[in-house]
């Protein structure tokens, strides 16, 4: 990705510590967000046993991580176009195995990032939900990690559960907090002061509120469309928080920007989990 000439690829993971609160929605969606900003964005789904990116985009995937791992395709073979040109790099679905990776398969996918000569400037990593280990690495393997949420209390649980993992076994100070499918900014905000709170009690730490998106029947029409919000209904409320979202993101100075993908690369292979 352009390594030789050291450009900044921004890596962002985005993770749960509960499904169902629609991290991989966010995910497609910020990852559009950014392509409306001119950004060339590669979007890794990281739920590897689980497919869920190229299902909500209903895109056509003839390979998938499972024939990298097996060493019958290159990650560039993988990759797959969707809307407004972002690149999806799909999973597998029901493929227990990858659920875990052991040593050579995290190797293996570090050569092939390696080998990888597509521009991107944005590299958005939807983990799988939960704190398996999968979770754990490439949340340490990221410049920066987004924890998305949402009101209920089972959702906020354990998303302080996933930062006190990364914390007390991975050190991992920075985090990014967003709140979905929620009834406006107040509400968000009791959420995020919540979680802070938690954080500063008992691990010492500040966590960063990153913003909300609200409830929006427009969503599920989406999802059953296979399409992404901000694409067919960009005048939504939420598709309007999205953006706001990404806009955010892309304008902020953040001291945690590592540079170049070596940095991601470097990552996974510290990311001893």
């Amino acid at each position: 990705m352009n390594i030789a000439e050291g450009k900044k690829v921004r890596t962002i993971a985005v993770a749960s510590g509960k499904g169902g609160v629609g991290k991989t929605n966010i995910t497609a969606n910020l990852a559009i967000g950014f392509s409306k900003l001119n950004k060339k964005v590669l979007v890794f789904d990281a739920d590897l046993g689980l497919s869920n990116i190229d299902v909500i985009l209903n895109l056509a995937t003839q390979y998938n991580i499972k024939h990298l791992f097996r060493g019958e395709k290159k990650l560039k073979d993988l990759v797959v176009e969707g809307p407004l040109g972002i690149k999806v790099l799909p999973a597998s679905s029901g493929i227990q195995e990858l659920t875990e990776l052991d040593e050579f398969q995290r190797l293996r996918l570090i050569e092939e990032f390696e080998a990888y000569d597509s521009d991107v400037d944005y590299l958005l990593i939807d983990t799988s939900s939960g704190i398996s280990a999968n979770v754990a690495f490439f949340c340490m393997a990221a410049q920066e990690i987004i924890i998305v949420t949402s009101a209920e209390p089972t959702a906020m649980t354990d998303a302080y559960a996933l930062i006190k993992v990364l914390f007390t076994k991975y050190q991992e100070k920075n985090f990014k907090i967003l709140v979905n499918n929620v009834k406006n900014e107040k509400e968000a905000r009791d959420v995020y002061k919540r979680l802070s709170i938690a954080a500063e009690k008992f691990l010492s730490i500040s966590l960063d509120y990153l913003g909300h998106v609200p409830y929006d029947p427009l969503l599920q029409k989406a999802v059953r469309q296979q399409k992404a919000l901000i694409e067919i209904y960009p005048d939504s409320e939420a598709a309007k928080s999205i953006l706001e979202i990404v806009q955010r993101i892309s304008t902020e100075t953040n001291n945690n920007i590592k540079g170049t993908l070596q940095f991601f690369l470097g990552g996974l292979l510290k990311a001893k989990c």
